[in-house]
């Protein structure tokens, strides 16, 4: 399995952004696809994460500002950043489970996301 991530770059404060990852491989029709999150000098952090089903969670740091969705058919999860923040600045990681009952996980290269005036 590859994810490929996109969609990262330079945002001014109270702008938007969206990432996108591709998935392509073997993939099993339950996984969870989630978002990470690693600042300078900070320890990576869950952002959001959705299952097959749909159900999609957020970190409380981006609720009400982040969405996650995902497009089955191509493989591809999203994430719509609005509203950014200077503490958004991160490399911003996708990460797949591949099949829920596995410890089959895999991550993207990174994209880059600089929210500065």
């Amino acid at each position: 399995v590859q994810l490929q991530a996109s969609g990262g770059g330079l945002v001014q404060p109270g702008g938007s952004l969206r990432l996108s990852c591709a998935a392509s491989g073997s993939i099993a029709s339950e996984n969870v696809m989630r978002w990470y999150r690693q600042a300078p000098g900070k320890q990576r952090e869950l952002v959001a994460a959705m299952g097959s089903g749909g159900i999609p969670n957020y970190a409380d740091s981006v609720k009400g500002r982040f969405t996650i969705s995902r497009d089955n058919a191509k493989n591809t999860v999203y994430l719509q950043m609005n509203n950014l923040k200077p503490e958004d600045t991160a490399v911003y990681y996708c990460n797949m489970l591949n099949g829920y009952r596995t410890a089959n996980v895999y991550w993207g290269q990174g994209t880059l996301v600089t929210v500065s005036s």
